[in-house]
């Protein structure tokens, strides 16, 4: 992988979304997610508007379109797997509130993600979501 910064965003706050932003995951080994980021470039005409490292979880991520490229070992992957998609959204509180209310299972509670804040639910019809929203940091990140 190139030497990248710890995390950069172009688009580093959710805040005002006007809806949530459908991100689909593609899981690599490591060593693969700056060739394929690269690829998805090529591929959508777009450059990638995320870049992070997650080391408490082992993983390197990068956001490309309407793509969430994560790279890890694949014993460290094997749980994420179990995840359909990811929502980038302007509050987790308030879909964390709203998915209570339609009887989701929260299956992963909202936790500090270095983005900003975020939780994993089962939606009653057994789908299951990563909501997070993203905040910048103090360095603007």
């Amino acid at each position: 992988m190139t030497e990248t910064p710890t995390m950069w965003r172009h688009r580093n706050d959710s805040t005002h979304l006007p809806e949530p932003r459908p991100l689909i995951r593609v899981y690599t080994p490591p060593g693969t997610l700056d060739s394929l980021a690269s690829s998805y470039e090529r591929l959508l005409g777009t450059e990638r508007d995320m870049w992070f490292a997650y080391p408490e979880k082992g993983l390197n991520l990068a956001v490309v379109g309407a793509f969430l490229l994560i790279e890890g070992a694949e014993e460290i992957l094997a749980p994420f797997r179990a995840v359909d998609g990811t929502l980038l959204v302007d509050s987790a509180q308030t879909y964390l509130t709203r998915l209570a209310a339609e009887g989701a299972e929260i299956t992963d509670p909202l936790t500090k993600v270095p983005t900003g804040s975020g939780f994993t639910a089962r939606h009653r019809d057994g789908t299951v979501i990563e909501y997070v929203e993203h905040r910048p940091t103090e360095e603007g990140l």
